[in-house]
């Protein structure tokens, strides 16, 4: 590779702020130049810690290897789930014309369109389609699901923390993230006694009381036992320890803007 590649430009700059060196211009890389740069945050809808987001991607993929093996073709996670490509990148709650937006010119013509084809659909439908997919032999390679993660899923869904829970950019960092991955996981919806936690939790972020937001959490529980869920479960008790934990974590130069 030439020293004076983009890429290998980018890789050098990371290498040097410590980050890791994917030769991705990611929210953690444009993060550690504004704090080398001293550059004010104010317009980041969240500012969550990279211990937060390793925790939020490692539910997501577990490991380069583990994507490469088992997540690089689309699949179906269970439940109400849409037909999942990339990192988490659930095609059922997304629209044709964000699919087109996010991934057109990551992944060939051929490829988007097959994904376009599944938008919208969930649970068996979605477990079918997912079938098919695999079957036509459909790849998404590592590096387009982590540009697509890091430029447009993650910053959508910070938005979209926010506007779910009013308040929580006031909240510590880990507790930030622990409510991002919660909404990346579970969407925003409030209403009905399946997401009456999700609710409850809105008041709790308004106070800024982390041991209620976590004990909201924590009882979501309920909704995966005996389920065979165990990664659900896991999940939530992992967001519920972080919010708890919050206050007394300190990642303030680690941190990222979404």
């Amino acid at each position: 590779m030439s020293p004076f590649t983009i890429k290998a430009r980018i890789r050098r700059i990371q290498r040097h702020l410590g980050v890791e060196d994917d030769g991705l211009i990611g929210p953690v890389t444009l993060s550690a130049i504004e704090n080398a740069l001293g550059i004010g945050t104010e317009s980041a809808n969240l500012v969550i810690s990279y211990h937060g987001l390793e925790i939020l991607i490692g539910f997501e993929i577990t490991s380069e290897s583990h994507y490469r093996r088992r997540l690089s073709s689309p699949h179906w996670p269970g439940g109400a789930s849409g037909v999942t490509v990339g990192i988490g990148y659930d095609l059922g709650y997304n629209s044709v014309r964000q699919i087109e937006r996010d991934w057109k010119g990551r992944i060939s013509d051929a490829t988007l369109q097959e994904l376009k084809g599944v938008a919208g659909l969930k649970g068996i439908d979605a477990r079918e389609a997912a079938d098919r997919l695999r079957q036509l032999g459909i790849q998404i390679p590592l590096e387009a699901a982590k540009v697509v993660f890091f430029r447009h899923t993650l910053p959508r869904y910070a938005a979209m923390t926010r506007k779910a829970y009013p308040g929580v950019e006031a909240l510590p960092h880990d507790a930030q993230a622990a409510l991002l991955s919660l909404i990346f996981n579970r969407g925003t919806a409030k209403r009905g006694a399946r997401r009456r936690e999700m609710k409850a939790i809105e008041a709790l972020v308004r106070s800024q009381s982390l041991g209620g937001i976590a004990e909201q959490i924590r009882s979501m529980k309920r909704l995966w036992v005996d389920k065979d869920l165990p990664g659900l479960l896991k999940r939530r008790e992992m967001e519920a320890t972080l919010v708890e934990n919050a206050e007394r974590a300190y990642h303030e130069e680690e941190l990222v803007y979404l």
